[in-house]
């Protein structure tokens, strides 16, 4: 809980409030301290009033519905009826993503400014290859000023 304060922090903390609370700060720690146990207390009860309605054993972690759902309502023939249809969707758009990735990672290996594959051509203009059909062309010579030609 307190990871990211370090000792100077923590006592800072400490004589913050003792100062706000004086001589009453030990009855403040024992009335948080009772507090907690009773909210402890009230949902180990709680849990425990579930199990016994439901007849089976119930953790306070299993009281996310997700998960309550899947320990306690469904079985594992039901479950995986249930994920039969979407796994083949699942599985399409996967592949999908992943050739779109691959192909975005060829475009980019072959459009790679930074590995200093542009060579310079006539009157400063540079050639690449082109992406689209794998052909080497010429870019456009850039029009000349009249400060160029001075």
């Amino acid at each position: 809980m307190f990871d990211n304060l370090n000792w100077w922090e923590i006592g800072a903390l400490l004589l913050l409030a003792l100062l706000i609370f004086g001589d009453k700060l030990p009855n403040v720690i024992n009335d948080g301290l009772r507090m907690l146990r009773n909210l402890r207390q009230m949902a180990s009860n709680a849990t425990g009033d579930l199990s016994r309605e439901l007849g089976t054993d119930i953790q306070l972690e299993d009281l996310h519905p997700k998960a309550f759902i899947r320990k306690h309502l469904l079985s594992e023939d039901d479950e995986a009826a249930l994920r039969k249809p979407l796994q083949g969707l699942y599985d399409s758009v996967k592949s999908d993503i992943s050739g779109v990735h691959d192909d975005l990672k060829d475009v980019a290996a072959a459009t790679d400014l930074r590995s200093g594959s542009r060579a310079s051509g006539v009157n400063g203009a540079d050639t690449a290859p082109s992406a689209v059909n794998g052909t080497t062309t010429a870019a456009a010579p850039q029009a000349r000023s009249y400060d160029d030609a001075t």
